[in-house]
C-alpha cells in the first residue's frame, strides 16, 4: 500500500495533490477503501482513492494514466474525444455562467461519479463538470473537466441536455471511458465511484 494512500485514510491527513494555489488540502473525512473485488460485480459500489490501488482494467479497457493529456487551453481546444453533434446553443440567463459536464458510462451499464473532497461545492457525489473557459468549446470543457476531476479520458457519445443550477447552466454529455487512471484525480475530488444505473 502506498504511503500517501495509507495516510489519506487518517483524519487530518492531506490529499496527495495540491490545490490550485499550490497548497496542501486536509482531508477531514477520509473515505475507507473497498476491496478491489467490487470492480468485478456491476451491482456493487466500487471506489478508487487518490494514490491508492486500482485494478488492471475494466470491460476490456486498461486503467493507465493519460500520458498525452493536453497541458494548455490551446491543447484542450483540439483534444481528441470531441464528436460531431447537432447541438443547440447554450444560452445562460439571469447572470448564470455557462458550464459543461459529463456522465461517463461503462459497457456493463455502470456510471462514474466523483465525490468532492470535504464536500467541496456542497456535493457528496456528482458528475464531473466545470465552467466554460475562454477559447474552449463546451465539448472540450467537458472532456477537460472529466480528466481533472476523475483522472479519466473520455470520448463524447451524445448530448443529454441543459441543467440549471444556482450559479450555472450546465450542458451535459454522455461519454464513454477510453483511458485514464482514477487514482490520479485532482485535489478537489476524493474517491471516484460508480454504481449500476437502472434505466439510464
Amino acid at each position: 500500500m502506498q504511503k500517501i494512500y495509507q495516510e489519506s485514510l487518517n483524519p487530518g491527513i492531506r490529499h496527495p495533490c495540491r490545490n490550485d494555489q499550490g497548497n496542501w488540502v486536509t482531508i477531514s473525512q477520509p473515505t475507507l477503501p473497498l476491496p478491489l473485488s467490487a470492480f468485478a460485480d456491476p451491482a456493487q459500489l466500487a471506489l478508487m482513492l487518490p494514490g491508492g490501488p486500482a485494478p488492471a482494467g475494466l470491460n476490456g479497457i486498461a486503467f493507465q494514466p493519460w500520458q498525452t493529456a493536453p497541458k494548455t487551453l490551446a491543447g484542450w481546444s483540439q483534444t481528441e474525444g470531441q464528436a460531431s453533434l447537432d447541438e443547440p446553443p447554450l444560452k445562460p440567463k439571469n447572470g448564470k455562467k455557462a458550464a459543461a459536464g459529463v456522465v461517463i458510462t461503462e459497457a456493463d451499464g455502470r456510471i462514474w461519479l466523483v465525490a468532492p473532497t470535504n464536500g467541496f461545492g456542497g456535493y457528496q457525489a456528482t458528475f464531473p463538470k466545470g465552467r466554460l473557459e475562454p477559447g474552449l468549446s463546451l465539448q472540450a470543457t467537458a472532456i477537460k473537466e472529466a480528466f481533472e476531476e476523475s483522472g479519466l479520458q473520455v470520448e463524447i457519445t451524445g448530448l443529454i441536455g441543459d441543467f440549471e443550477r444556482s450559479l450555472t447552466l450546465t450542458h451535459y454529455y454522455t461519454t464513454r471511458r477510453v483511458g485514464g487512471l482514477p487514482t490520479e484525480m485532482g485535489w478537489d475530488r476524493k474517491p471516484c465511484c460508480w454504481r449500476r444505473s437502472p434505466g439510464f
